[in-house]
Order: structure tokens, then C-alpha cells, then sequence
């Protein structure tokens, strides 16, 4: 069962679900220029030289195609649940770290086979997480999502999905070490025995674990997450969907997020007043 403490507010949930309708019409708003986010970082441009020349590299960062780099998604039907009846609110699926109350809301979806996620959970998240998360300013909601594309991934994600279940510290240090020591895992032969040694050193209870595994309680919430993405219209690894912003694909350099996510606050800040 899903700690409570995982569970977000009604508002931000509802943000959520409102997001998966509007799937399709977000992907559509990808494939072309980010006009929305374009004119929020354009409209951030003050009179100062230097911040604008900080935000034309953002701008430009962001009108490529892809903006970051990614994996592209593999299509693995099996994954997905049978009907949208089976499927969990996204509101149940993932990680949450962060203020429920922050104004900016991130929705992540990363595989843990992918390189580029790896990359982006080892280089950049540390930095987003102590200057905006822990902080106040972002919410951020990491989804693992099975892409398809790495035949152990699933392995990695039914350990971490388990491990969530234990609650948030087990979680954590599982995660970190699944990235940081991604090689041994992914191209393992048997990569069941080297993620519960993994788990086993991160601090999980290994009669939990085991029964988890054995029992696969995770899996409603992996098969719901794959669901989710396809129907977001999710074309690769990372993906950021930012409540209210179009889509973010691709692992951004760190300084080019830094720079969204705070013009993403000044913007919201603004127009709310504060």
C-alpha cells in the first residue's frame, strides 16, 4: 500500500488528471516551438545585458527539437493495463519531494535503463532539488516509466517501485544507488540478485522486498504509469510535463532547467501577486 505521507494535495492531483486529458493536445504542442514557454522567457527579460543574453541561450535551448537528450520510447503494449479501467490516478504513481503547496509542478517520466535520465538524476536533479524543491519554490513528482527500450528496466522499476512501499528514505537510497550504479544492473544476465543487493545495502527490509517482488504489487502502478505516458503522448526519456507549461523533452543542460524553472516561478509568482 502507498504511504500517505506519497500522496499529494487535491489540487495539484486534480492539475494532474486534468494534464492526462489534455494528452493529446500537449503532444501536438511539443513537436512544434514552445510558443507558451517561449513568450514567459521573453516577457523575463529585464533591461540587464546579462540576463538576457542568459535567457536567448535558454530560448534557443528550448526551440530545438529535441531540447534535451533522450531515449525514444519503444512500443511494449504488454506493459500497459487492458482497459483505462485497470489504470491508477496519476496521483497515486511515483515520488513526490517537495513544498505541496510550491507554485511550480513538475510531472517527471524517466526510465531507469535510460542513459540520458541517468545523466540528468546524477548532474542536474541534485542541483534543481536544493535550489528549488528544498526550497519551496517546485513540487516535483518523479514517475519511473518502462520505455521499452531496456529489457532489465522493468527489473530495476519493480525494485524501486517496492522499496516505495517501505517509504520514502528506503526509496531514496535504492533510487540513487539504481542510477549511480546503473551499469551493473543493465547488463547484467541476472539482474534480480544484483538489484536485491542493492536493496539489502540501501536499508530495505528484505522479507517486505521479497514478498513484493514475489507478489508483484507493483506492478499496477508500473503497467498505470506506461498507460499514463502513452496517453501524454510521452515520445521519450526524460520527459518533464510542468502543470500549466508545455512539455520539456529531453535532459536540458543544468544551467538551461535552472533558468526555466525560475522564470517558470517569477511567471506564476506575478501573476498570483506574491
Amino acid at each position: 500500500m502507498v504511504k500517505d505521507s506519497l500522496l499529494i494535495m487535491t489540487a495539484f492531483s486534480a492539475e494532474l488528471e486534468q494534464l492526462i486529458k489534455c494528452g493529446d493536445a500537449m503532444s501536438r504542442r511539443v513537436r512544434g516551438p514552445l510558443g507558451l514557454l517561449v513568450i514567459i522567457i521573453m516577457a523575463g527579460c529585464g533591461e540587464d545585458t546579462s540576463d538576457q543574453q542568459g535567457t536567448a541561450a535558454t530560448t534557443q535551448a528550448l526551440l530545438s527539437q529535441p531540447i534535451g537528450e533522450l531515449t525514444q520510447v519503444k512500443p511494449s503494449p504488454a506493459l500497459g493495463p487492458s482497459s483505462g479501467d485497470d489504470e491508477l490516478p496519476i496521483a497515486l504513481l511515483g515520488y513526490d519531494q517537495g513544498n505541496q503547496d510550491a507554485l511550480v509542478r513538475i510531472v517527471e517520466m524517466s526510465d531507469y535503463g535510460c542513459g540520458y535520465c541517468r545523466k540528468f538524476h546524477l548532474e542536474t536533479f541534485p542541483i534543481l532539488r536544493e535550489e528549488f524543491i528544498e526550497t519551496g519554490k517546485v513540487l516535483w513528482k518523479f514517475v519511473p516509466f518502462v520505455n521499452g527500450m531496456f529489457e532489465n528496466s522493468l527489473f530495476a522499476t519493480e525494485a524501486a517501485e517496492c522499496a516505495l512501499e517501505q517509504g520514502s528514505l528506503p526509496f531514496e537510497a535504492l533510487n540513487e544507488r539504481i542510477w549511480s550504479d546503473q551499469t551493473s544492473w543493465k547488463r547484467s544476465n541476472d539482474p534480480e540478485p544484483v538489484l536485491r543487493s542493492m536493496a539489502q545495502d540501501a536499508g530495505v527490509d528484505l522479507t517486505e522486498f521479497d514478498a513484493c517482488l514475489n507478489n508483484d504489487i507493483s506492478i499496477d502502478r508500473i503497467a498505470s504509469a506506461r498507460s499514463t505516458a502513452t496517453r501524454l503522448g510521452v515520445r521519450g526519456t526524460p520527459t518533464f510535463y510542468p502543470i500549466g507549461f508545455p512539455p520539456i523533452e529531453g535532459a536540458l543542460p543544468t544551467e538551461a532547467f535552472q533558468q526555466v524553472l525560475e522564470l517558470m516561478h517569477q511567471q506564476i509568482s506575478g501573476a498570483a501577486g506574491n
